[in-house]
């Protein structure tokens, strides 16, 4: 099912629920969230609660709920865009092509205008032309998506360049750059949504370590970015051309006013620049145009999960993994990793004189602020019992090898195997998050549970009552973490183990296994 589709099919069953309320009981009220937790308030939040009946409650949180989650971090771990869009950018071709929506003479009315708001030279002519219709008849399902991202991404461009009186427009440079994926990472090397070789990031003061990498910052980087682009043009007086030698070095455009005899409009010297240069300006360009006008072309802004300013941020205290972060918080490692794209090993490090921080989206962030002591006490519990042998040693009649299909990620291979995202990176040398179609991945597991297996625990879960295990039902804020401080000697592990669960993800009236049958 397309994006397009399904987010149709979202809306009717959502619209159909609204209207299946008339014959269900609702009541609204404010609930304050405590838990004791070690003789401690467990502090929550408040919120604004609809009580639904069971049958509602269940259609609310179906399938088709998890299926947007799966499309969502699909969106997120994918790295099409970015290979599309490097692509497209390097390959340009300026035939005539086809497009009646848009007719010549109104695209050269909308540049007029586009052009007396921006500092860029965005006159009518015919490649310019050409470029547009390709990417509107081409690409329009990937700008789409891109226009959902850009939602999160932009608001933070939009302060920095504001701030070095940057022209607001260049924020578009990271979709050609890097089609807004943080850790994208060229064949050259080039990093982040600006990517910025390994010299240059360091040349200009991001931090580039073994754990982090600020390159893919989307904060530091976009200020890098900025300082860079306001050199480039003092250089030449000129955006176009800040843009030019922003992708291809100065010197290249230097070089290429030499060889046109002095020209300094960039439409007269993309002869003789770099094949790729030849073609990044037009793609930002066209970029810029399809951005502006996307409304009267009839694109539709897919909602991201979380806006910049629907998240917060503090300086961590201590070494945490993603992992941990993971289970105190409730949140899928997948969207720590979204919201963190700084950490190369999905550990942010504590470092003295460094301020490294997290960022998580804000309810989460008041209750790992609300319970930080703990939190880190948590975690200096897991080290002080971490086992020191390596993996191989230890599991090695479990080891098992996975080939890497369509759609996946570590995220979902960690979730399917019961193994922790972290393992899966040590266990076959990755450096980062990527992985590829056909690639094949190491695992160690003790256990794998068989259908068969796991449908005859769901079946004694549904019987509970029967089991001579103790059962705790999920109630709203609870995490694995914060479940497993109520039971002395239960581990987070215990719980997924016991209940034939991986990753976090709770749902509210869940019931779990908390003592072993």
């Amino acid at each position: 099912m397309t994006i397009k589709y399904f987010f149709i099919f979202l809306f009717v069953l959502t619209f159909n629920t609204i209207n299946a309320q008339d014959t269900t009981q609702v009541t609204t009220k404010k609930v304050v969230l405590t838990e004791k937790v070690g003789g401690i308030d467990f502090k929550t939040k408040t919120i604004t609660a609809e009580i639904l009946s069971d049958s509602t409650q269940t259609l609310l949180d179906n399938q088709i709920a998890e299926a947007f989650e799966e499309k969502w971090k699909e969106e997120l771990y994918s790295n099409t865009l970015f290979d599309t869009i490097y692509r497209d950018v390097t390959g340009l071709k300026y035939e005539a092509v086809y497009y009646p929506e848009l007719p010549t003479d109104t695209l050269k009315a909308r540049l007029q205008r586009l052009q007396a708001r921006t500092p860029f030279n965005v006159e009518y002519n015919a490649e310019l032309e050409s470029v547009i219709k390709n990417f509107l008849k081409n690409r329009h399902q990937s700008l789409e998506r891109l226009m959902g991202l850009s939602t999160y991404y932009f608001p933070m461009f939009e302060r920095e360049f504001d701030n070095l009186d940057i022209p607001l427009e260049m924020k578009y440079l990271a979709i050609v750059e890097s089609a807004l994926k943080p850790k994208a990472k060229s064949r050259v090397g080039a990093t982040g949504l600006w990517q910025f070789m390994y010299a240059t990031g360091k040349q200009y003061g991001l931090d580039v370590s073994s754990y982090v990498d600020e390159r893919s910052d989307p904060i530091k980087s976009t200020t890098t970015a900025g300082v860079y682009l306001s050199r480039l043009y003092d250089i030449f007086g000129d955006w176009d051309l800040a843009l030019a030698a922003y992708n291809s070095g100065p010197g290249n455009v230097l070089k290429a006013i030499r060889r046109s005899g002095g020209y300094k409009n960039y439409w007269n010297l993309r002869p003789f620049l770099p094949r790729e240069t030849a073609g990044y300006v037009p793609a930002f360009l066209a970029t810029m145009y399809i951005f502006e006008y996307a409304e009267e072309h009839g694109f539709i802004k897919h909602k991201p999960k979380y806006r910049h300013i629907e998240t917060d941020t503090i300086h961590i205290k201590r070494t945490i993994s993603f992992d941990q972060i993971s289970e105190v918080t409730g949140v899928d490692i997948e969207e720590i990793q979204y919201l963190n794209p700084t950490y190369k090993l999905d550990i942010i490090p504590f470092v003295k004189n460094k301020n490294y921080t997290l960022t998580l989206p804000k309810e989460n962030m008041a209750i790992f602020v609300a319970n930080e002591e703990q939190i880190y006490a948590y975690v200096k519990e897991e080290e002080d019992k971490r086992e020191k042998p390596l993996p191989q040693l230890v599991q090695s009649e479990n080891k098992i090898r996975y080939k890497v299909r369509a759609g996946d990620y570590l995220g979902k291979i960690a979730r399917k195997y019961n193994v922790r995202i972290s393992q899966l990176k040590q266990w076959n040398g990755l450096r980062n998050n990527n992985i590829s179609i056909g690639q094949r991945l190491t695992i160690y597991t003790r256990n794998i549970p068989s259908k068969t297996t796991v449908a005859s625990s769901n079946s004694t879960e549904k019987s509970s009552k029967t089991s001579s295990g103790k059962i705790y039902t999920v109630k709203s804020g609870d995490s694995l973490w914060s479940i497993s401080q109520k039971f002395p000697g239960v581990s987070v592990e215990n719980i997924q183990k016991w209940n034939n669960i991986s990753g976090t993800k709770l749902k509210l009236g869940m019931k779990l296994k908390v003592s072993k049958s």
